[in-house]
């Protein structure tokens, strides 16, 4: 099992959102070619799910950490 400081549980929800977001413009784009883009949706699919996977983890220890959850716009 990992351990993330409460400091850096802020830091990893933004970065996967950042993350998801990334990815939905660039599946968006004609950056990806027809046979990667399987790949690019697969890996989408998995960051929206570890996304709400954080935020279910944030909200349970949510009184340990200074910044709420809301104020995160994730």
């Amino acid at each position: 099992m990992i351990t993330i400081p409460n400091g850096y549980a802020p830091m990893l929800l933004q970065a996967v959102r950042d993350a998801g977001l990334y990815h939905e413009g660039l599946m968006r784009s004609e950056t990806i070619r027809p046979e990667e883009r399987a790949d690019y949706e697969e890996y989408h699919v998995l960051l929206t799910q570890f996304l709400a996977y954080l935020k279910g983890e944030y909200d349970a220890h949510q009184a340990e950490i200074d910044v709420p959850l809301e104020r995160l716009c994730v």
